[in-house]
């Protein structure tokens, strides 16, 4: 349970329903959306935003040249494949990682250059440009580095590469370093970042696929040459748009501006999509590429991506963009496929047994309030994934840390909205080896004797309490179930793609009547139930949330003879309870119905 925040925008909803030809409640959802500052409402909620919101199409991408060095940077490249070079780019081992990766040494090669790519190993290479990747690039002739989705805080890598002769561009989207209040940009030939405070950029939230994707428009922009022909390049940025799309997804960047139009046309195109890599590995999950949405980029075709920079190596993934034949394509995508069922089973061991420690040392009902668990035998690379979910399970700031190859402690940590992790560990540097992240989270390494430190300091110094802890649901509106119909959730299509930046619509409803009920699913961990709203309507209701939780909720409200009841089909229509839910359309062979799936209950 959490609590509930409605949201209260003000705009003129009846205007707006009448211009555009929606109903009062999408206005409202829109504008919930759209404005995030009171005094800017009048011009995020004008009749130009809503439009663009609605409406905007590829046509209202911005210009890549009002990105810092970025037309230095391509005639740099241009210039490189003109000379014959040998270009190597050097990339992540995740999503974003992987699909520039794909992008730059697609577009380079679409323009005749001489390029093949590297992407460093997570536990041998660490993050990014290395000294190590560069002095491989060296011993193997290679001329020019690009990077793509790092670089810009690799200046020592950088300035090696530099004193050996180097051409180096950096292509990247993360913070620029700070020293002082002044930036510290690496001695690259050119740096390009929407982060940097030079050029006129308008939208600096973008991933590094979509500036990989960028700088390629920019080299065809300033190309002499009529090769590659016009419509050898408008074939492939709509394809190389669709990888964008998916790495603006599973790097969670806000689905606002640009990045939300590149989603959409992302997820609208993919039906003609022509890499047989990605076709192969959507048809092994058992998806429909003309019934696609964000929860499969971030949650199915995303994971088997990075499972292979998790437990093997990134390349694989990348193998699989770059294969040509289809049955060899299948192949590598059902073996990414196992490596993610791996991965997920793994963390599910990861996370069990990081709760088992928890609830363990905190018998006495009182948890700590920074989580720190040392879980040796986890594989290094799912720390973070496994902070995440206990960080979720108990809501506060945690710390999963596992055995090094070096013999320390290597791990990462995920935070809540009310805690800066990277500030807070900053407080401890001295304890050690290496650190860096941001408010949410951090990654770190540190000798296993200072495991214990680490965590007595943190709870020490921590003066969270009380409704820190609590979850906040953000609700657009109480919205009785009366009002929703199978019309109105089609017009909800408007407002997708939902996820990070741009939330699938949550209402709010009190005393809904539960008349029966059945567990379903292989382990028993969702539930669907017959309900009324009191005015002579009935709906399905369906709940994937932790059901634990909410039998614990109904036995204690109601008793337990009252939940078994309920589930025996024999309840007297008594129980009640406020919902958190959002309304959806089931479709069953091809049928319709409208149901509520819940997501929150008071």
């Amino acid at each position: 349970m959490s609590k509930w925040m409605i949201a209260n925008k003000k705009a003129d909803f009846e205007g707006i329903a009448s211009r555009f030809g929606i109903t009062n409640i999408t206005a409202r959802l829109i504008a919930n959306r759209l404005i995030t500052n009171r005094e800017l409402e009048q011009q995020q909620c004008s009749d130009k935003a809503i439009e663009e919101y609605i409406n905007g199409g590829l046509e209202s991408l911005h210009d890549p040249s009002l990105m810092a060095d970025m037309e230095k940077g391509a005639r740099v490249i241009l210039d490189r494949i003109k000379a014959g070079a040998k270009i190597r780019v050097i990339g992540d081992y995740d999503v974003d990682g992987i699909c520039s990766s794909y992008i730059l040494l697609s577009g380079i090669r679409l323009f005749g250059g001489d390029v093949d790519c590297v992407l460093p190993d997570r536990v041998k290479d660490g993050y990014g440009l290395s000294i190590k990747l560069v002095d491989d690039a060296i011993s193997e002739g290679i001329d020019t580095i690009i990077t793509c989705d790092n670089g810009i805080a690799a200046f020592d890598q950088i300035q090696h590469a530099k004193d050996n002769g180097m051409t180096v561009v950096v292509t990247d989207h993360h913070e620029v370093p700070m020293e002082e209040d002044k930036e510290v940009l690496p001695p690259a030939d050119a740096v390009i970042d929407p982060k940097r405070s030079e050029g006129t950029y308008p939208f600096k939230e973008i991933c590094g696929a979509v500036v990989a994707y960028k700088f390629l428009v920019m080299m065809a922009d300033i190309a002499e040459s009529d090769d590659p022909s016009k419509e050898e390049l408008s074939s492939f940025f709509k394809e190389m748009l669709i990888f964008a799309g998916i790495a603006t997804v599973c790097d969670v960047m806000e689905l606002k501006d640009e990045n939300r139009v590149i989603v959409k046309y992302s997820l609208k195109t993919m039906p003609e999509v022509t890499n047989k890599g990605l076709r192969a590995l959507i048809h092994v999950n058992s998806l429909d590429e003309r019934n696609l949405s964000c929860y499969h980029y971030g949650f199915v075709i995303g994971p088997c991506l990075n499972a292979t920079g998790r437990l093997d190596l990134a390349s694989r993934a990348l193998s699989l963009f770059l294969e040509e034949d289809e049955n060899a394509a299948a192949k590598i995508a059902q073996d990414l496929k196992d490596l993610n069922d791996s991965r997920k089973d793994l963390t599910r061991q990861g996370v069990d047994k990081a709760i088992e420690l928890v609830e363990a040392d905190s018998k006495d009902g009182e948890l700590p309030k920074v989580i720190v668990k040392y879980l040796p035998d986890v594989h290094e690379s799912i720390a973070g994934i496994i902070a995440g979910k206990v960080k979720e399970k108990f809501n506060r700031p945690t710390i999963i840390l596992t055995k090094a190859m070096d013999g320390g402690a290597k791990g990462s940590g995920r935070s809540i909205e009310k805690y800066d992790m990277y500030k807070e560990l900053s407080t401890c540097k001295d304890l050690f080896k290496k650190f860096g992240g941001h408010k949410m989270a951090a990654g770190l390494s540190l000798d296993e004797e200072n495991i214990e430190v680490l965590s007595s300091k943190l709870n020490e110094n921590c003066d969270l309490g009380g409704d820190d802890f609590e979850p906040v649901l953000h609700l657009d509106m109480v919205l009785p179930l009366q009002y929703v119909s199978t019309d109105l959730v089609k017009e909800f299509d408007m407002l997708e793609p939902f996820g990070n930046g741009n939330p699938k619509p949550v209402f709010a409803q009190r005393d809904v009547v539960l008349l029966s009920g059945r567990i379903l699913g292989k382990n028993r961990n969702c539930g669907k139930y017959r309900v009324t709203d009191g005015c002579g309507r009935f709906f399905d209701m369906m709940y994937f949330g932790d059901m634990d939780k909410w039998h614990d909720f109904l036995a204690e409200k109601y008793g337990q003879k009252m939940v078994d009841d309920l589930y025996e089909g024999k309840s007297d229509g008594s129980m009640k309870v406020n919902i958190a839910y959002y309304p959806d359309i089931n479709t069953y062979q091809g049928r319709e119905s409208l149901q509520i799936v819940m997501n929150d209950f008071v």
